[in-house]
């Protein structure tokens, strides 16, 4: 329940503290005064978008602020999920908009984002105006009447959850199909591609190594003179230099007795003499190995001209890349020969999550057949007290083609308001007076359902008068007796008369600026605006003495 509405610099409203009391309250006053004011700070307060332009000129910020009573309603849940400081007597809901563009939400005084406030916001309060009349004439509305009568949250959320997993094996399956389509398209050709690698079969670093192959065999006689040269310095001609090195390490080693360091000497010069007799060996043998082929040249340069060739038809930089394209090509294949038994396993798959989908489906259709004679019964009843003796109202159920989001359930609100006219749907043939009779009806049935603690209409009467608003008034009345509170904003005063509390909004102006109030009305206090609601202006005895009998005074 709404208790206490703080608002400052917003609009109209310079500076606003009003507590609000449960049961049935109106709130009237002239056109222009500032309600639908008071309806966008709640709107903003239960997460609405926020309109920078509605800060006061001059003013840096504006600050709205609602504190909720939630005993009884069940959203501690909430609270925990959001990490939240949960007190149920007390929770204070805060928006903050700053002229330089920024909003801030606050639930107890921690920031909170948009979406977690809209999530307690639909908790808390449900605003209806003139607008959602329209809703009424809206497939996703009648059924959501249905489900919310049917009290089968748990039902639903299984059945969005078993639509989901359809909807992801039929996306699977289809997917699998046209990629196994466009595959065979080209079956022919990527079989030719996969034959034609396979056979060339590309190595991994093959550019490379064909490459320093090739130029190896090319520059053959280069290399086998400039080998054999090294090895002769080395190892032959007059001074030698593998001997010339065991000269000095003998003659190191006949000075070892006399000169001690020669030992060491002689050791590291046999060291060398060893690894140059080693490179000498290298060298030679090296050398006698290398010939110059030009077959093999022609061999090597031949399979490295089919390399490039391949690897610019496939568009790829390296022979690593080409065996990757062959090793997908191959899979693709795979996938072909083995895709009919992953094909079946799919269809499998995908008719066991349909007839899970349908055995729920069944069930929603079931609850909502019952739900729907309710609706039909309780509507029909409310409607003949708002006025309307011969009203006729259903809930027309049938059967979509194929599953949807919400169920395979389409629903029409088929209306009747005069004898000797067929029903049709309520949108076409409604008067405005006759929809808002249907939505006060459907909302007073929804309350109870749903246990809502705050419901405002803003003028739910248009269209009607006399007995029939007297008659709209008591249901609200009514509505507000159940444990709830209800708030209408009106200007008709049989509404207005049966008011538990009585709030007035009224417009000041000044030589500077216009700003809009809210205030509580005494006994006296109602007794003049309800007369000045029933003459206007030029309040008379008579209209004092019908207001006084409006209250039963």
């Amino acid at each position: 329940m709404l208790k206490h509405l703080h608002i400052e610099n917003y609009a109209l409203i310079e500076s606003l503290d009003i507590d609000l009391n449960d049961g049935f309250s109106v709130i009237t006053g002239e056109t222009g005064a500032g309600k639908s004011i008071l309806l966008g700070a709640i709107g903003l307060l239960t997460g609405d978008r926020a309109d920078l332009s509605a800060i006061q000129s001059g003013k840096q910020r504006c600050i709205l602020e609602a504190t909720f009573n939630l005993e009884g309603y069940d959203l501690e849940a909430f609270f925990q999920e959001e990490d939240l400081e949960f007190d149920p007597s007390e929770c204070i809901i805060r928006r903050e908009l700053t002229a330089n563009g920024k909003s801030r939400a606050f639930i107890n005084d921690t920031p909170t984002t948009i979406t977690a406030l809209k999530r307690l916001g639909s908790s808390l309060i449900d605003i209806h105006s003139q607008h959602q009349n329209l809703l009424l004439g809206q497939e996703d509305f009648q059924l959501s009447v249905l489900d919310a009568i049917a009290a089968i949250p748990e039902l639903t959320l299984s059945y969005s959850d078993a639509f989901r997993k359809w909807q992801k094996t039929v996306k699977e399956l289809d997917k699998a199909q046209n990629n196994l389509d466009e595959s065979r398209k080209d079956e022919d050709y990527l079989r030719f591609l996969v034959t034609e690698l396979t056979n060339f079969n590309p190595q991994p670093a093959e550019d490379e190594t064909l490459q320093q192959q090739g130029d190896m065999l090319e520059h053959a006689q280069d290399i086998k003179n400039a080998l054999m040269q090294s090895y002769g310095q080395l190892s032959e001609g007059d001074t030698p230099v593998t001997d010339t090195l065991r000269q000095v390490r003998n003659q190191l080693s006949s000075i070892q007795p006399y000169f001690q360091q020669a030992e060491e000497l002689a050791e590291r010069i046999e060291s060398c003499r060893i690894e140059l007799q080693d490179i000498a060996d290298t060298l030679e043998s090296e050398g006698e190995s290398i010939d110059y082929d030009p077959m093999r040249l022609e061999e090597l340069q031949s399979r490295l001209n089919t390399l490039y060739s391949l690897e610019q038809k496939h568009h790829v930089g390296s022979s690593e890349e080409l065996i990757d394209l062959m090793k997908q090509m191959k899979e693709r294949l795979d996938m072909m020969d083995n895709s009919d038994e992953y094909i079946k396993q799919l269809q499998r798959e995908e008719q066991e999550a349909r007839t899970l989908l349908d055995r729920i489906s069944d069930k929603l259709t079931e609850k909502r057949t019952v739900a729907a004679k309710k609706v039909e019964k309780d509507v029909v009843a409310s409607l003949k007290t708002l006025g309307m003796p011969n009203v006729r109202f259903q809930v027309y159920m049938s059967a979509t083609e194929s599953p949807t989001p919400k169920g395979k359930d389409k629903v029409s609100f088929l209306f009747s308001a005069n004898l000797g006219s067929d029903m049709q749907n309520i949108s076409q043939v409604a008067s405005g007076g006759e929809t808002a009779r249907v939505m006060l009806s459907l909302k007073a049935i929804l309350s109870g359902a749903m246990s809502l603690p705050t419901i405002i209409f803003d003028e739910i009467d248009t269209g009607v008068s006399g007995h029939i608003a007297e008659s709209m008034a008591n249901i609200m009345h009514k509505m507000g007796q159940q444990g709830r509170q209800v708030i209408s904003i009106t200007h008709l005063p049989q509404i207005a008369a049966l008011g538990q509390h009585h709030y007035k909004v009224w417009k000041e102006d000044t030589e500077m600026v216009t700003r809009s109030h809210i205030t509580r009305l005494s006994q006296e206090e109602r007794i003049s605006e309800l007369a000045n609601m029933l003459s206007g202006s030029n309040v008379s005895k008579e209209a004092m003495d019908n207001a006084r009998a409006l209250l039963g005074l």
